[in-house]
């Protein structure tokens, strides 16, 4: 069954700029679902149409079969989190446990269930000693894992990660990703907004956006071996896909090949 089925979603800014035209898609249910492009492709135009930040001038987006509307939106909300790519956006609270908690206010949760659920939440993304920390002294990554467990903690089924790991360092990435796979394996759907072919390559699904169209749908394998689609998206190719793209179909000798790496690595 599909989380999230979108149809001829269309959004303009100001009347002039495209931000998405016609998009099409569905998310299923506990898939991890990559929106794949570059800067100005609509993929975070998308993101907030999906929570309801944005309204749409055309189409419709169903969320568990709801259509989402300004009547549904709430109701919407408690199913769909967004963790956005600046933590300190995001961080509402003096401390972490005021932060994780400011949610489950909201849906009036009884205090008792709210501490279980905060200490719970906290402990999952390794956050449970710094309940009690003032955000100015976290770190990026450990702002958006706070970030992930006030998501949790409301027990949301679909999290959607726009750019969350573009301002992290390699560690704190691993981290967040480590994150999205947990998340995956325990029925979460997970949405991942981003430019950066690390992430998609680990996703179930790879939706490749340009220009607000969709160039191509499909599982992450088939989409990172489509050479003429990654050409056409103007992002950035792992290192092993240039590799696997540059050789494809060549009839190499190996100086020739060591040839090729060198080019490469003086590109790169």
């Amino acid at each position: 069954m599909n989380m999230i089925d979108i149809e001829n979603l269309s959004f303009t800014y100001g009347g002039k700029v495209e931000a998405l035209k016609n998009v099409s898609l569905c998310v299923k249910k506990g898939e991890w679902v990559t929106i794949l492009g570059h800067n100005g492709s609509g993929k975070s135009t998308l993101a907030k149409l999906i929570v309801g930040l944005l309204k749409p001038q055309k189409g419709t987006i169903r969320v568990d079969g709801v259509e989402l509307s300004e009547r549904t939106v709430h109701d919407i909300r408690k199913k769909v989190g967004i963790v956005f790519q600046n933590p300190d956006n995001q961080f509402v609270g003096v401390t972490v446990r005021d932060d994780i908690a400011f949610g489950l206010e909201n849906l009036r949760i009884p205090r008792e269930e709210m501490i279980e659920r905060i200490e719970h939440y906290a402990k999952r993304v390794d956050m449970y000693s710094y309940l009690n920390k003032e955000p100015q002294a976290l770190s990026g990554g450990q702002k958006q894992r706070v970030a992930i467990a006030g998501i949790l903690a409301m027990r949301t089924e679909v999290i959607i990660f726009d750019e969350a790991t573009s301002m992290l360092d390699p560690d704190g990435r691993k981290r967040i990703l480590s994150y999205m796979r947990k998340l995956r394996d325990d029925g979460v759907t997970v949405v991942t907004i981003t430019h950066d072919m690390r992430e998609a390559v680990q996703s179930d699904r790879i939706v490749v956006l340009k220009d607000g169209e969709i160039l191509k749908a499909d599982k992450s394998e088939d989409v990172l071996k489509d050479k003429e689609t990654l050409e056409k998206s103007n992002l950035e190719l792992l290192l092993p896909l240039e590799v696997l793209h540059g050789l494809e179909h060549k009839k190499s000798t190996n100086e020739e090949i060591k040839e090729f790496l060198w080019q490469l690595s003086l590109n790169g």
